[in-house]
């Protein structure tokens, strides 16, 4: 409840007319408002990357300025700025680009807690891994460490969740407070309220202080930045404009319309906290003229309504200093912008193999003596700039041809690729002092296998020849292990400029191998097979009932493990794990495995590809949008042989002028590989596309496990209350699991997968009553362009999706079915060496 109080009664008249108040709607209580004031750090949203950080540079000097001023008598109308550093980055591009004497400054001003830290280096994605997240988290730590000053603190702006590892790694470095200002564009705060504070356990138990912030322009939408309105959450009389001429006034009505809200839903504090920008834009410098706003209005109002700037270790030392009980969630807090890097599908493949290697090169080289420490950061530093919550430039879909578009379009990719060129060089120095061979005449055909992992595993290796050495083996080859003299099995087939030798491998923790490919000794018969395999018309389409490893026909693939077979028109409509008889797919899936689903909202002027896109809101479709399925229309078999076979199958489907699935059977494990392939069409309407994957009925009644940032979670069940619980973003994969066993499915390429419903439909949220948990239809979600402001307009192009399923009958171990999906996705190593083990020094047979 409010109660109308005539300004005249705390202000002289005159100073009442000078601001032209006439009265003020005061709320109940004394109010305190803590205003933060920061830049949004938005990298490529509002001008070019390289721009935008000139830009932070400046204003950290600005705001360096007008500090120092506030202490000189003849400004000390500015006493009380104070500054927070949204993110490190900006920092660390001031510290790089600026002289010994502004660090100095820049110290002192942090040293007398007027200008502040946040610990957050840049406002992310869940696309970044812990290990990289952890280790740029921790250098704003070590900076406020060398010039003694207290850091325990961290804010975000914008983004819509965090990965529930990102709680440990800031517990981890210290980090006791995170302030959070979710932007609900398309997205929402958890909790079913916002401007209250939680307790967020990590997942070994410690708690960090969240507070569950409203948006990050709140203070100009209150009015509290001259020059700087708007209006966005809050919907008013008030007309829309940055710049208005009654400015007082609005800010006035605004001001007690929202402490008096706050009072009627039964805030439990006498003050709140609100963030503003010194410009109404993202990327905005700061302002002192809204220090000279803070000091008239307590002039005025401040016997009932006083504002204070404040930093954000401030605020949180007076919020742990309130009696008021504070409630504890554990759990994800998912991002609801997650989806944007399915946009720019290629760079994110290439981020995520990059980031993979990285994770390789560090466990090849743990004591950094072969790599040295800027190599490593530089391409730590180019995966967080694409990992960064921009996803292109403000107009990216409204104005797809805009050249300032596609340059800030390729500048965010190359980031991407860049890490790539860096971690792979990096890897090829590491694989030269482990021995790999130059490129030089008369190679011998020797090769080493390294398992990188800190495990024992089972994989397939792969040995490269190249064409020019074909004619060496083409009356057969062997491959043989020195150590041992044994022969392993192999199997061939052809790729770009060569073929490729595959063969099986079991290596204990970090084991090295050599393996080497001969001649072989004796030349193969050429003629025919007494057995039933095809015709001469070379067609496979009788089903084979004596015993064979790995039996394929034009309608189905079998090995030891499992059964797979398919119908024209529908597709993949059986997976059978043949140990247990039990069909694998689920029995009440809307599309069978491995089938593409497109979707497309109708967009009928070219004006209307914004607003259309708005109001999908957190559907990400419109009601009106036109889905449809693949369409199996032929299987081709492409090689058949000992250790796998391969088959093809074509798909029509609308969107796409090709889609096929080439499935890789093996013979020798419960394996299957999966590459998708297709020919997107270039779409400015929004799209998705979908690959279901209607797993888990093997292994039921199970839970399904996905990994995120730093820590493994049931979706839907390990999550904070109110938050999204349709689509995700994993890491390397996710894995069914019950007492049954488990079956690990390993995304290397496409990191978000969707759970549940495909149409338009009522948002559940975690925590509702009618939430169907855990047990949601998966689908990985490999492409879209819906938002309206800086997605990919179009996802038109080639593209290539891989997926390896893996199961086991051993239990439900769910860290074990995760490290699964790190063997698949990384594989062993393995390249040319001019060591050959001894071998042509051996003289018996090889066995």
């Amino acid at each position: 409840m409010c109660c109308i109080i005539f300004a005249e009664a705390n202000s002289t008249g005159e100073d009442h007319k000078k601001v032209g108040a006439k009265y003020m709607n005061y709320p109940e209580k004394k109010w305190k408002i803590l205003v933060i004031h920061h830049s949004h750090t938005d990298i490529g949203y509002t001008d070019r990357q390289e721009k935008i950080e000139k830009y932070h540079v400046e204003f950290i000097k600005q705001a360096i300025e007008i500090n120092e001023e506030s202490h000189l008598v003849e400004n000390a109308k500015w006493e009380g700025f104070r500054w927070t550093c949204e993110t490190f980055w900006a920092v660390e591009r001031f510290l790089e680009k600026t002289d010994l004497g502004w660090h100095e400054r820049l110290k002192q001003a942090l040293q007398r807690g007027e200008l502040e830290l946040s610990a957050t280096y840049l406002n992310m994605t869940e696309l970044i891994d812990n290990e990289v997240l952890t280790n740029m988290t921790s250098r704003a730590v070590e900076y406020a460490r060398s010039i003694e000053v207290p850091l325990n603190s961290a804010m975000t702006a914008d983004i819509n969740g965090y990965a529930w590892g990102y709680a440990e790694c800031l517990a981890e470095l210290g980090i006791e407070n995170l302030f959070s200002c979710v932007h609900t564009h398309h997205g929402m705060f958890p909790a079913g309220r916002k401007q209250i504070p939680f307790w967020w356990e990590t997942p070994k138990g410690k708690r960090i202080l969240v507070w569950n912030g409203d948006h990050y322009n709140l203070g100009n939408e209150l009015g509290i930045a001259s020059k700087a309105n708007l209006s966005y959450v809050i919907q008013d009389e008030f007309i829309h404009s940055p710049i208005v001429p009654n400015q007082w006034e609005r800010a006035e009505e605004r001001i007690s319309r929202y402490l008096c809200k706050l009072e009627e839903e039964g805030y439990p504090y006498r003050f709140v906290p609100v963030m503003v920008s010194g410009l109404m834009t993202d990327n905005a410098p700061p302002n002192g003229a809204i220090i000279d706003f803070i000091k008239q209005w307590n002039e005025v109002h401040g016997n009932h309504i006083e504002i204070e700037m404040t930093t954000l270790s401030q605020f949180f030392a007076l919020l742990r200093n309130q009696s008021q009980e504070i409630p504890v969630y554990k759990g994800d807090w998912p991002d609801w912008w997650a989806d944007g890097v399915a946009s720019t599908p290629m760079h994110t493949q290439i981020f995520r193999e990059a980031q993979r290697t990285l994770r390789k090169v560090k466990r090849l080289d743990p004591d950094a003596k072969l790599i040295n420490s800027t190599r490593i950061l530089e391409a730590e530093y180019n995966l967080m700039l694409y990992a960064e919550h921009t996803w292109g430039y403000s107009s990216s879909v409204t104005e797809p041809w805009n050249p300032l578009v596609q340059s800030l379009g390729v500048r965010k990719e190359a980031y991407a690729s860049q890490a790539h060129r860096i971690v792979f060089s990096a890897l090829d120095d590491i694989l030269q002092t482990k021995g790999e061979a130059p490129l030089a005449s008369g190679r011998t055909m020797s090769y080493k296998v390294i398992n990188p992992f800190p495990y024992e595993i089972e994989d397939y290796a792969q040995l490269f020849v190249d064409s020019w050495e074909l004619p060496l083996i083409q009356e057969g080859l062997e491959v043989i292990e020195p150590i041992g003299n044994n022969k392993i099995p192999h199997q061939l087939y052809t790729v770009s400029r060569g073929t490729m030798v595959c063969i099986p491998v079991k290596l204990k923790s970090k084991e090295e191998k050599i393996f080497v490919i001969a001649p072989e000794d004796q030349k193969k018969m050429m003629t025919t097979s007494s057995y039933q395999k095809a015709g001469t018309d070379g067609v496979r389409d009788i089903e084979v009932y004596y015993d064979q490893e790995i039996v394929v026909t034009t309608s189905s693939i079998e090995s030891p493990f499992v059964r797979i077979s398919w119908k024209t028109e529908q597709g993949i409509v059986s997976w059978t794990d043949k140990i247990t008889g039990r069909e694998m797919l689920r029995s009440d899936r809307t599309y069978h495995a491995f089938t593409p689903v497109y979707e497309k909202t109708a967009v009928h002027d070219p004006g209307e590809m914004a607003p259309i896109r708005t109001l999908m809101g957190r559907n990400r479709k419109g009601m009106n949008a036109v889905r449809s399925s693949g369409r199996l229309t032929n299987s081709k078999i492409i090689t058949s042989g000992k250790l796998f076979s391969v088959v093809e199958l074509v798909y029509e489907l609308s969107g796409a002028s090709y889609f096929s699935l080439l499935l890789t059977v093996y013979a020798g494990i419960p394996r299957v590989d999966v590459a998708v392939r297709i020919h997107k069409d270039s779409v400015w309407e929004p799209e998705n596309v979908y690959i279901a994957l209607p797993f888990g009925e093997g292994f039921a009644p199970g839970e399904l496990w996905i990994e995120k940032t730093g820590s493994s979670i049931r979706p839907r069940i390990d999550q904070l209350p109110g938050t999204g619980t349709d689509f995700y973003c994993v890491q390397e994969g996710v894995a069914y699991v019950s007492d049954k066993g488990s079956l690990s499915i390993s995304m290397p390429d496409t990191p978000l997968i969707h759970l549940g419903l495909l149409e338009h439909h009522p948002i559940l949220l975690q925590g509702h009553p009618k939430l169907n948990m855990n047990s949601g239809e998966l689908y990985s979600w490999v492409l879209n362009n819906f938002w309206e402001t800086n997605f990919k307009a179009t996802v038109g192009g080639f593209y290539e999706f891989r997926y390896f399923l893996q199961w086991d009958h051993q239990g439900n171990d769910k860290e074990q079915a995760i490290q699964k999906c790190h063997v698949m996705n990384n594989g062993v190593l393995c390249f040319r060496t001019m060591d050959i083990g001894g071998f042509y020094e051996s003289s018996p047979s090889p066995k």
